[in-house]
């Protein structure tokens, strides 16, 4: 055992490299200046008494807990002491940081409080033991130095008894310290921590901010103009810019980019305080925006494990010129309703439904959820994805287990199997809602068995004994990702590998065919909008009751009553010979002889006028198909009032300039031939509606 003097040597000459931990700024090779370093510690702010406590009492909870043979210090279950909890953001996540980074070194930081003799020689209870460790890790992080707090500091009984433990010990925990990093033979103790971790924290300096614009506040165009005037400027990218720049991401057109350092700044501006814009992880973003591309008018959401309220409102306002409701479940407590409801209409979201059940416990056949067309699955998962975890765990209110994994570079073999098996049959479980069309599939993980390996066993868990259209992977949607980025997605997965400007994503799409009886034409779409006045008095034909038609007219075709055919087919014959005698008339008078290499395009009009003709030129029946498509349904229903032979009723004329048309042949000697103006016209049975149409002059 060194004596004092021994150890106060030894802690002075190694201080200034024992001591790097979350403070240590890595450079090329790995090293930081001293002086980088020095102006880091000198800046470190001290933290206030119940920030320690808030902090305890968090790694109480997550603390790595060892079998008993390999047990250093109990930690006691109890809380540290019932401290109110506190509203201020920056003092919580100080708190989670500070639990957090004890919880990466705990092993190390164990040691030295055995190895420096304060564990067994000291009698501290057990409930105290957190408090310790958590206050060892920021007294090596200042260097050993004192914490300087303000006058007006309310100081907290049990903080001060550890921190004179602590500072008795000083030099002991020093010397403890410096035969740690020998032993291992590193520069610093950061440099004992795993790899992924190390990356991890690496990438975690360097995030930038994610924010998504709250469109029923303030256009994207508007947020510009206001962060110019504040001094921001607009960028392509934000990568290492240390000025006041902001960027708009390339998947998500309200989405902007800051860098990390400008958080405080935005925070006191007014564009976030009115929520006007928020701060998100980009994967959220991604998600909603997947859902509202598989959208139609009326369709309904149902998300599952939404996490942030902020996830739920982003989807609300997304769909807010839509007559969509977005249902909510797994949310257990209904203590916090009229705080999510007040958050909602400042907001500005009006179309939200919060379920109390939890997902894998409501019925497919649910009666609120038949309207139900999008499933939104955001499934608790490793999140080893996630580069800021404390972030990460304050903004999307995730369990902070999450931590003890990322602490450690990932989750254990057994856990990660837990995980997806919740994962499958949470997703097995929404692909059984008959009335959904799609299903949208997103984590934060890295790992194929949370992401790819869950969502091909769903698809093959699929029962093929109900009649519904199963379902298929999609390839991401176009809106959001570029279409090389789709045609590089050979297995139709999206995926973002967590770098140092973005976290870790993962997005399937898996979608169904619609059901034929459930097809919607456009003119319903239209009349569906006109009835709720979205067309301003523009008048839409009922289709509704045009479709209902068409569909008894479809079922009565297999067995028609003898007397009904023949009447009908009697009708039909009548009407198609008196349009051919017509449209012959027609061409006899309107008709101009043209040289015979023209015959192709007098012979375009002339087809759509007689259809029995027959043409060499390959490109007539398409032109006929696309032109004039038989409409049998509506002329059998309008066949009761039969017009008078040759009488047209013109209720508007409407003039239809085509465009010139190109031929597959020219004159070999240079010959131009012009197609004067022809006139056609189109009847429709029943309408009493004739459209006038000219064709220009086409030279070859």
């Amino acid at each position: 055992m060194l004596d004092p003097s021994e150890l106060e040597l030894i802690n002075q000459e190694n201080m200034e490299e024992i001591s790097q931990l979350a403070s240590l700024e890595m450079s090329g090779n790995g090293v930081a200046s001293r002086e980088e370093t020095s102006a880091v510690v000198s800046e470190k702010t001290s933290y206030p008494d119940f920030v320690y406590v808030m902090a305890a009492n968090i790694f109480q909870g997550i603390q790595i807990e060892k079998s008993p043979e390999r047990v250093l210090i109990k930690y006691g279950k109890e809380p540290l002491l019932s401290w109110p909890q506190s509203d201020d953001e920056s003092l919580q996540r100080s708190s989670y940081e500070l639990a957090f980074s004890t919880l990466k070194y705990q092993d190390i930081l164990e040691t030295i409080l055995i190895d420096s003799c304060i564990f067994p020689s000291t009698t501290i209870p057990d409930h105290l033991n957190s408090l310790i460790i958590v206050m060892l890790y920021d007294f090596q992080d200042r260097k050993f130095q004192p914490r300087v707090l303000p006058d007006n500091e309310e100081s907290i009984s049990e903080v001060q008894e550890v921190e004179n433990l602590l500072n008795s010990f000083k030099t002991k925990l020093a010397a403890s310290l410096a035969r740690c990093r020998i032993k291992h033979d590193a520069l610093s103790i950061y440099h004992i921590l795993p790899e992924t971790v190390r990356k991890q924290e690496l990438r975690a300096s360097t995030l930038p901010l994610y924010a998504w614009i709250n469109t029923c506040k303030i256009s994207p165009e508007e947020v510009y103009g206001n962060l110019r005037r504040k001094g921001y400027n607009k960028v392509k990218s934000v990568l290492h810019l240390d000025d006041k720049v902001f960027a708009v991401d390339q998947h998500c057109y309200d989405v902007i980019i800051f860098p990390s350092h400008l958080k405080k700044d935005l925070k006191n501006t007014d564009l976030f305080k009115d929520y006007k814009l928020i701060f998100q992880d980009k994967s959220r973003s991604l998600a909603v925006h997947s859902v509202k591309a598989l959208l139609n008018m009326d369709d309904d959401i149902l998300m599952v494990n939404t996490g942030s309220w902020y996830t739920v409102a982003h989807m609300s306002i997304l769909t807010n010129n839509n007559t969509s409701k977005i249902f909510v479940c797994g949310v257990q407590s209904q203590d916090k309703d009229p705080d999510v409801k007040k958050l909602f209409t400042k907001m500005g979201c009006q179309n939200i439904e919060i379920l109390h059940e939890t997902f894998v416990d409501i019925e497919s056949k649910d009666h609120r959820l038949q309207n139900v067309k999008v499933i939104l699955l955001l499934p608790r998962c490793s999140g080893l994805g996630v580069s800021n975890p404390v972030e990460f765990i304050l903004n999307e209110h995730e369990d902070t287990g999450l931590l003890k994994d990322l602490s450690q570079g990932g989750p254990s073999e057994s856990k990660l199997q837990i995980l997806a098996q919740q994962q499958c049959e949470q997703l097995t479980h929404a692909m059984k809602f008959t009335k959904a069309q799609a299903v949208v599939y997103c984590t934060c993980s890295v790992y194929t068995e949370e992401n790819e390996a869950v969502v091909k066993k769903a698809l093959e868990c699929q029962n093929q004994g109900i009649k519904i259209q199963p379902y298929r992977l999609s390839p991401p949607v176009l809106p959001l990702c570029s279409l090389k980025e789709i045609q590089l997605s050979t297995d139709k997965f999206f995926r973002m590998e967590p770098s140092e400007i973005t976290n870790g994503c993962f997005l399937s799409i898996l979608t169904r065919e619609r059901d034929p009886s459930e097809t919607v034409s456009v003119k319903d779409v239209l009349a569906r909008a006109a009835a709720k006045g979205l067309l301003d008095g523009i008048e839409v034909g009922k289709s509704a009751k045009r479709e209902k038609r068409r569909k008894k007219s479809k079922t009565s075709l297999p067995k028609p009553s003898g007397n009904d055919s023949n009447s009908i087919q009697m009708k039909i014959t009548e009407f198609l010979t008196r349009e051919r005698k017509t449209s012959a008339n027609q061409s006899e008078t309107a008709e101009t002889p043209l040289p015979q290499r023209s015959m192709p395009q007098g012979g375009v009009s002339s087809q759509i006028r007689k259809p029995s003709k027959s043409t060499t030129n390959p490109l007539v029946p398409t032109l006929i198909k696309n032109a004039c498509p038989p409409r049998p349904c509506e002329r059998q229903t309008n066949l009761g009032r039969t017009r008078p032979e040759g009488r047209v009723i013109p209720l508007k004329h409407v003039e239809i300039v085509l465009p010139p048309v190109m031929f597959p042949f020219s004159s070999t000697q240079g010959t131009r031939f012009q197609i004067p103006t022809n006139h056609f016209c189109y009847r429709f049975a029943g309408s009493g509606f004739c459209k006038e149409g000219k064709t220009n002059y086409v030279e070859q």
